[in-house]
């Protein structure tokens, strides 16, 4: 283990000296080209930032972070937060399958999380103005009114509400001014989209300002959902429409609502409090899914007709066979013959996914002195979201599900920053939050079966429930940072952050009447009543699964500012992310809890203004030392046998090293040139053989263990890159024309955490491959540039290309689904300014 910490520290100790190198070299380039041409018009713009609770520019905060502005998102036709993703290194922000709602997926550098569950915690911290945001669900936030979008990269939290192995994603608003400033936009686009946007700052009275910003965004679907029984008469399935008309509606539609206020009282320079408010309702048809794989002979899952579930419904790449229910039926036995017969109630949901959700939140900055200031935020949030799922998108009987959660979050935050003299700063700080999250679904599974060797698949039995969950999380911190200035050029950081972390969760698992317990998931519950624990056992209805977790976190940075153009910085932190119990046993034994995953992460990076400040590189080079990795299993049967499955578990340890870059150029007045790069290259180091399906034991380094898991989590984009160029060119009078291209490529995610066998429909079909896509737009300013018409395309190449899989082979169900991305699409764009 020495021996390789060397090797990592060497090959980062060499990366650095060779990026320094390149650096100065440039850098004198750069002094004999400033005496040719005093000529800086073209400099890449200066973005201050606040990353570290102060403003600072971009070039001087010894942090891997990419910042985008509010025209940088206009420019690249970006209109939700996953697309910021597509060009900032190591990010993957994505929609999540339609079987998790109305959220995203998000992770850095590999760490963060896939599942929008309340029962884990998210792994990359999100933000808006400075509040934490703490679940998946709701988090594509649209790019209303944004100032700019900070992505930190690497562990977060001795700066930070709450701590994030992974990084933090900060949405900053546009501050009221009182200058009465405002635009107005509205977009048509393919398939009748109409996107509105608006806002408005003005002044109230004297030091009191305020800002309205609202957004309207509606959009027909791309993926159509056929009535099996109408489009195929000769299945004698039933038509559910109707006539020819076979259509019934569109998967990836668009139905956005949002409205933000945000009221600021400014008297001086020392006193400055914002409240803000926020409401968004978003109402759309699930996820844009297909049906890639189909094959499960159990009776159970037969159409109402005794079509089985295979090939025949697969419906194409546009479109899919998918009903909001399943009939009723009787069970067909198998391993357990006494339930022959047993009735199977009919369950029914909805088409749409919808999400509703406020928040209020007060932040206070009050100058005690010159040298002090106080920071208070305040903020409560809650949301509802409701969504059902057909898992096998088909008039089948594998599984459907119905969901609903209720949400609650209130948060505090109180920092202290103070100016020790010219050599010093330091900031101090709490913040404590409380959320309540109620989770309530109906699931109708009746794929449940047993392979016997030499027998074949037998049923073993159906499982129609109601779970209504409580899960309540509580998260304590206490940190502190110091940075001190020992000599004009170094700067050194230090921090550290005390976390207390706890969460209940309780389980309760009914038959569909909502009063008795389900003896197929509780037989204990079922046969002693909820919360008993005695001598028969313990019941899963009425338990109260417990974490509790404390964790010490560090950073430590030292920076050196070479020369005006170049910085150089090397960091040492810890991260983690808290531990808690599976949310979704479908049996007894996997009601098991899993520990926290700790990370331990080495960056160096440079950050350097060339070539007369026309070309900003930024790189950096990561090793990361990750334990107890938290890993969702969809397939356990070591746990409680076959059956369904989607439990989190330690898997192992890994190591994590890459390398990430960002350009931006000005080559000559008017040209535009920026790009990105990062490769991180995931090596498990031992893997936690009780779940790969073996022996219990400790952490096995052995090639045959360790080859059991997927090469890269799930978060994991190995390879990533963008390019974009734009061209300003000055009409005089008539304006400016402003053509744009964007290309970007992500490489393929693993569609599970076990590695699929070769060959197998989780090998062929449950992967999901790379892409490439390409934007173009041409925008038109007037010469006062407060009215502007631009015309998009993205997707200009219309790449068939998958977002997500779901692939359920492993649990028993025999489905295998994809979620397509969006085609090509078109839209028009007015704005006007004022």
């Amino acid at each position: 283990m020495a021996i390789l910490k060397t090797q990592y520290l060497r090959l980062f100790t060499a990366g650095s000296a060779s990026a320094l190198a390149l650096g100065l070299s440039m850098t004198a380039f750069a002094q004999e080209a400033a005496q040719q041409s005093s000529d800086n018009s073209a400099s890449p713009p200066e973005i201050v930032v606040t990353a570290q609770f102060r403003e600072q520019k971009l070039q001087d905060t010894p942090i891997a972070i990419t910042a985008v502005t509010g025209e940088m998102i206009e420019q690249r036709s970006a209109s939700a937060l996953a697309d910021i993703a597509n060009t900032a290194p190591s990010v993957v922000l994505r929609p999540a399958s339609a079987a998790f709602g109305n959220s995203i997926t998000a992770s850095i550098r590999g760490f963060g999380q896939i599942d929008f569950n309340p029962a884990y915690e998210p792994g990359v911290g999100l933000y808006i103005d400075d509040v934490y945001y703490p679940r998946l669900t709701g988090a594509n936030f649209d790019l209303m009114d944004v100032e700019r979008v900070e992505v930190l990269r690497g562990p977060q939290g001795t700066l930070t509400g709450r701590n994030s192995e992974g990084g933090a994603i900060k949405f900053v608003s546009r501050k009221p001014t009182g200058n009465g400033g405002g635009y107005v936009s509205a977009t048509y686009g393919i398939r009748n989209r109409i996107n509105l946007r608006a806002s408005a700052d003005f002044t109230i009275a004297k030091d009191l300002f305020a800002r309205v910003s609202g957004a309207f965004a509606d959009q027909e679907g791309y993926v159509n959902v056929i009535d099996y029984g109408c489009a195929k008469p000769a299945s004698g399935l039933p038509s559910t429409t109707g006539g020819t008309k076979c259509t019934k509606y569109k998967l990836g539609d668009v139905g956005y609502k949002a409205v933000r206020g945000i009221l600021r009282y400014n008297p001086s320079d020392r006193v400055d409090v914002m409240i803000s408010a926020d409401y968004t309702k978003d109402n759309h048809n699930n996820g844009a899914e297909v049906l890639l794989y189909a094959n499960n002979p159990n009776p159970n899952v037969q159409t109402v007709n005794g079509l089985p579930y295979d090939s025949r419904f697969i419906c194409g790449r546009w479109c899919n066979y998918t009903s909001t229910g399943q009939e009723a039926g009787a069970f067909v036995a198998g391993l357990i013959p006494p339930l022959n017969g047993f009735p199977l109630a009919a369950t029914t949901g909805q088409q749409s996914s919808d999400y509703e959700g406020w928040g209020v939140s007060g932040n206070i900055d009050l100058g005690l002195s010159d040298s002090f200031k106080l920071t208070s935020i305040t903020a409560y949030r809650g949301w509802n979201s409701s969504f059902s799922i057909d898992n096998d998108l088909s008039p089948a009987r594998v599984g459907f599900g119905n969901n609903q959660l209720t949400h609650w979050f209130w948060s505090q935050e109180l920092r202290l920053n103070a100016k020790l003299g010219e050599m010093a700063d330091a900031t101090v700080g709490g913040y404590y939050s409380d959320e309540k999250t109620t989770y309530y679904t109906l699931q109708d599974i009746r794929y449940v079966a047993a392979n016997i060797p030499g027998v074949g698949l037998l049923p073993i039995f159906p499982l129609q429930f109601i779970g209504n969950d409580p899960v309540r999380t509580k998260s304590k911190a206490v940190f502190g940072t110091v940075i001190v200035r020992p000599m004009e050029a170094m700067t050194i950081t230090a921090g550290v952050r005390y976390t207390k972390d706890e969460k209940a969760y309780t389980f309760y698992r009914y038959n569909l009447d909502g009063t008795t317990i389900n003896p197929f998931l509780d037989p204990i519950g079922a046969a002693n009543g909820a919360g008993y624990d005695g001598p028969n056992g313990t019941a899963l209805t009425g338990r109260t699964a417990k974490f509790s977790g404390d964790r010490v976190d560090y950073r430590i940075s030292l920076d050196y500012r070479f020369s005006p153009e170049v910085l150089a910085f090397a960091t040492v932190a810890t991260g983690y992310k808290a531990g808690g119990v599976g949310p979704r046993p479908f049996n007894a034994a996997q009601a098991r809890g899993f520990g926290p995953e700790t990370l331990t992460s080495y960056e160096i990076g440079i950050k350097t203004d060339l070539l007369d400040r026309k070309v900003r590189l930024n790189l950096a080079g990561f090793y990361n030392d990750f334990k107890d990795a938290q890993l969702t299993l969809l397939s356990c049967p070591q746990f409680g046998g076959p059956g369904p499955c989607a439990l989190p578990q330690n898997a192992g340890n890994a190591k994590v090293k890459g390398f990430e870059a960002e350009l931006s150029a000005r080559p000559v007045n008017g040209l535009q040139i920026d790009g990105s790069f990062s490769y991180v290259d995931w090596k498990w180091k031992c893997v936690n053989p009780a779940v790969v399906g073996q022996a219990s034991g400790p952490c096995n380094s052995d090639p045959a263990i360790v080859g059991l898991l997927s090469k890269n989590p799930r978060g994991l984009i190995k390879t990533k890159w963008s390019f974009g160029i734009q061209y300003d060119a000055e009409l005089g009078n008539a304006g400016s024309l402003t053509p744009r291209f964007d290309i970007a490529y992500q490489s393929g995610l693993a569609g599970g955490d076990v590695a699929p066998v070769p060959g197998s429909p989780s090998a062929t079909f449950g992967q999901v491959p790379g892409f490439t896509l390409s934007n173009a737009r041409l925008t038109w300013q007037n010469e006062a540039k407060d009215v502007s018409v631009a015309l998009e395309v993205t997707n200009l190449f219309d790449k068939y290309y998958f977002v997500s899989k779901f692939d359920l082979t492993g649990a028993g169900a025999g489905a295998i689904t994809g979620q397509v991305g969006r085609p090509r699409e078109w839209a028009v764009t007015l704005k006007k300014k004022f």
